[in-house]
Order: C-alpha cells, then structure tokens, then sequence
C-alpha cells in the first residue's frame, strides 16, 4: 500500500509539474507587444512627417520610408542572433564591445560625415553608423560587468568607483569632439544610476554629481552655440526667427494639436516649417497630429517598458544574476531619461539636444540599437524563467 501511495504521489508530481510547464511562457508578451506597437506607432508617424523634407531634400517622397523599412529588415535579422546568444556572452566580451565602440569614436572623427556640423556619422553604402548609439550600450555593458565581477570594490573603495567613472570620461571626451553632448548626459546619468543602485556611498556619489553638473555647466559657457540654445530656450519668442525658431515651431505645432489633435496626416508644421520633424522632433508632430490623448498613449508605452526592464533587472538581482540585473536596470533608466530629454526639448522645458524618441524618431541607428536593447531584456527574462522552471522537482527527490 505504501508502495502505491508513493507511486501515486510522484505521479501527481510530474503531473503538477508538466502542467505549471506547459503554462510557463519564457518570454515577457508585455514587453515584446508593448514594443511592436510603439514601433509600429513611430513608423506611421515616420511615414507621416518624412513625406514633405524627403520630397524637398531628395526629390522623393519615400526616401526615408525606404531606409525605415529596411531598417526594421535588418532588425528582424538581427533578432535571430541576439535572441539566441546566452547573456553571459556578452558579459564575457563587454569590454571588447566596449573597446571596439571606442575605436568608432575615434574613427568618426577622422572619416565621418557632417550633418548641421556635427561628425556623428559613418557612411557604409545604404547603412550610416552613429557610434555614439553603439557606446550608449556597450558602455552599460561594461559598466554592468565590472559591478559583477566588483561590486565590493565599488560599495566600500573609492578607487573601484572611479574605474568605471573614468571609462565614461574618456567616452565624453571622444563625444563632446564630434560634438554630442545629449549622449554626453544620457551615459553619465544612467552610469551614475546604476552606480548609485549597486550601493556605493553617498559621499562618492554627490561629489561625482557635483564635478559632472560643473563640467557639464563650463562646456555650455565655452561653446558660443551652446550659450544661444539656453538663452533661446528661456525665452524663445524673443527671438522666433533666429535662435528661438526650432522651438517656436515646435511650441506651435503642440498649440494645433490641443486635445484631441488635427487628425493623422494634417499636421501643417511638417510642411518645412518645423526643421528635424521626423527625427528630434517628432514628438511635436504627434501632439500636433494626435493631440494630447495621442501623446500621452505613446509616453506610457515606453514608460511601462521602461519599468519592465526595471522589473526585471530587479528580479535578475535578486537571483544573484548581477550582470542581467545590472544591464536591465541600466536600459530602463536609458530610455527614461532619453525620453524625458526628447520631450522636454519639444515642449520647452529643456534646451534643444539632438536626441531621438525611442522607437518612435527616424534614425537608423538609434532603431537598431534601442531593438538589441530589448533583444537583451527578453533574452535575460527567458534565462529568468527557464531557470524557474528547471528548479520544479522532478519527482519526489
């Protein structure tokens, strides 16, 4: 009798068991969902403000469409290689990547081409290259690996705070070349972040932040552009044909759109009056075009994929995976404060900085690598939950 009990029980084991597998999903759906339609959304809105600039600067209205889809191609294909590489891969070569990114920095500046003076870009045929999109990941890479491999060193000496600190430093002086100091900013806060999640003393921490607003505050003072930016964004109808044009145009647009907005594809200031409309900013069109409702629809999305990959960098931590958890955490805070930057400069609340919409801006190079970011994220979560699934017993061991 005791016999049969003990094989009924290991029986309603392995059957509990194949049952909680067959319902574990090893994939976040809100996270991939979520993103399609944020995609899908920008890829409309691309259609819709790219159409008059493409006829103005190419003599074709489907220039930039061409290049987005062929973008989304080339996103697809690159899914098959990030979706299946093991996390820990990219541990290991973090600071290849990280050396390899820096090289582009190097190399941008000697063979890149200038847009509105700016050497940001590499040309290789159809495919132009931003590096300063390929260091915004690597460098949480790296950064994630090291707090892995030297989080004690990090929480309770100063030198293993400054290691890292002085990576993103000799990045900034590569990027501030070119110039760009919107990726400037966007490293050095998500860095920070990180930093201060993994623990390390307050101390460290306010003297860092104090250095990088004062540097950050002196390369403002020494570029006479710089200074026009912030003087115009304080008051820009001052001087609304001049220095004050962009966000003039900008702040008219989201006047049009009021509530509800003038309905997809009617919007006026596309019409070359409102310069970057398709890229930078794009998020003028859409309050424009979608009103209020539509914009706030598409700044929800991303701040729930944003706390996603929160959500699931804090997961990773707690597992004891700290590269993953590290890394996801990193691309939440990334997209967050990128987005808050893009937004900021289009209603007025910030000085214009040359930073895209994540998902959602025309840009090649900020699709792709905002795409392996999230490549990255449901790849951590499905190591996440296959290590959960594993851990059901077999049996009755």
């Amino acid at each position: 009798m005791k016999e049969k009990k003990k094989i009924k029980n290991k029986k309603n084991i392995e059957e509990k068991y194949n049952k909680k597998k067959s319902y574990i999903i090893l994939y976040d759906r809100i996270l991939l969902w979520l993103t399609l339609i944020l995609m899908s959304i920008g890829f409309i809105m691309v259609i819709s403000t790219s159409i008059p600039i493409s006829q103005s600067m190419y003599h074709n209205s489907f220039f930039f469409i061409k290049r987005e889809v062929f973008y989304f191609f080339l996103i697809f294909l690159l899914s098959f290689i990030f979706l299946r590489t093991p996390i820990i891969f990219w541990e290991k070569n973090s600071s290849f990547i990280l050396i390899t990114s820096i090289l582009l920095l190097f190399f941008v500046l000697i063979v890149g081409h200038s847009i509105h003076g700016s050497f940001r870009w590499i040309n290789i045929g159809f495919l132009h290259i931003q590096p300063s999109e390929i260091c915004k990941v690597s460098s949480f890479c790296y950064i994630s690996s090291y707090l892995s491999r030297k989080h004690h060193e990090v929480k309770n000496y100063i030198w293993g705070f400054l290691k890292p600190i002085s990576i993103v430093i000799i990045e900034s002086i590569l990027l501030l070349s070119e110039p760009d100091l919107g990726a400037v900013i966007v490293i050095i806060f998500t860095t920070l972040s990180v930093l201060f999640l993994s623990g390390v003393k307050i101390k460290q921490f306010l003297f860092i932040i104090t250095l990088s607003i004062l540097i950050i505050f002196l390369l403002i003072l020494l570029e006479p552009y710089r200074i026009k930016r912030i003087l115009s964004f304080w008051n820009p109808w001052e001087d609304p044909f001049g220095n004050g044009y962009q966000l003039t145009q900008s702040l008219i647009a989201l006047g049009r759109g009021n509530f509800l907005g003038e309905g997809l594809g009617n919007s006026i200031q596309k019409l070359n009056y409102l310069p970057d409309a398709h890229s930078d900013f794009i998020f003028s069109i859409i309050g424009e075009e979608l009103g209020c409702i539509g914009s706030i629809f598409i700044l929800l999305i991303i701040f729930i994929i944003s706390f996603r990959a929160l959500y699931i960098g804090q997961k990773s931590l707690e597992k004891n995976q700290i590269f993953s958890g590290f890394l996801a955490s990193s691309i939440g805070i990334w997209f967050n404060f990128q987005t808050f930057i893009n937004v900021g400069a289009a209603t007025g609340l910030l000085p214009t900085k040359g930073l895209t919409l994540p998902f959602v801006s025309y840009g090649g190079s900020s699709l792709i690598i905002n795409s392996i970011a999230i490549f990255f994220l449901l790849r951590i979560d499905f190591e996440l939950k296959l290590k959960t699934l594993q851990a059901f017993p077999r049996g009755s061991k």
